[in-house]
């Protein structure tokens, strides 16, 4: 506890609070901090099925898709978009990396990792910030706001980066990963992203043939 004096030099103490995390305590922070810790440790299972080197995880992923929140029409909820992207993923902390072709029914899938989510919300107590992620991680999945949209063509699209990144680094091919997002995007932005990466990657493999 902290000691205070009121202006009528009554002393009143007040429960000590951290600046920015409130009421939570340091010990759960650290316990979320560690949940968000082994993403970085959960390889993305598209890349481990191709056998890349050396490929990224789970938080190489939301990082560069948290930047490309910076880039979208500035008339929407940039800050929104950067958390719903930083937070989509969260619960493959718990369930891991499941894709399509892990074997997984998507309800399956939906209910593991509304589980987990609920999971890291009880980590926060009776604090906002368990409610605001848990929130974030809905509002993706349902996919109604124009910050998901966006949101959730980044997803597609940085797949498709790190595939061209990958081929030109390594002389791989990840077709497959072009082929399953081809008229995918829904965003008129991302849509031109994405068509300009694919004439990147029509002269790269143009240039490597010659």
């Amino acid at each position: 506890l902290r000691c205070e004096a009121s202006t009528q030099r009554v002393r009143i103490c007040v429960p000590k609070m951290t600046e920015a995390t409130g009421s939570i305590p340091a010990a759960n922070i650290i316990e979320f901090l560690e949940v968000c810790g082994k993403l970085k440790n959960i390889k993305r299972t598209g890349w481990v099925r191709h056998n890349v080197q050396l490929p990224e995880s789970v938080s190489d992923h939301m990082y560069r898709m948290a930047m490309m929140s910076f880039l979208i029409d500035p008339s929407l909820d940039r800050d929104r978009a950067m958390k719903i992207a930083v937070v989509h993923d969260l619960a493959e902390s718990t369930v891991g990396d499941i894709t399509p072709f892990c074997g997984v029914s998507k309800e399956d899938k939906y209910n593991r990792e509304k589980e987990a989510m609920k999971k890291i919300k009880e980590i926060f107590g009776d604090s906002p910030v368990g409610d605001e992620l848990q929130s974030l991680w809905h509002e993706y999945e349902e996919g109604n706001s124009k910050e998901v949209q966006y949101v959730r063509d980044f997803d597609k699209f940085e797949m498709i980066v790190q595939a061209y990144e990958y081929e030109k680094a390594q002389g791989v091919d990840l077709q497959q990963f072009f082929d399953s997002t081809k008229d995918v995007f829904t965003t008129p932005t991302v849509r031109a992203w994405a068509e300009e990466l694919r004439a990147k990657r029509a002269k790269l493999k143009q240039s490597v043939a010659t």
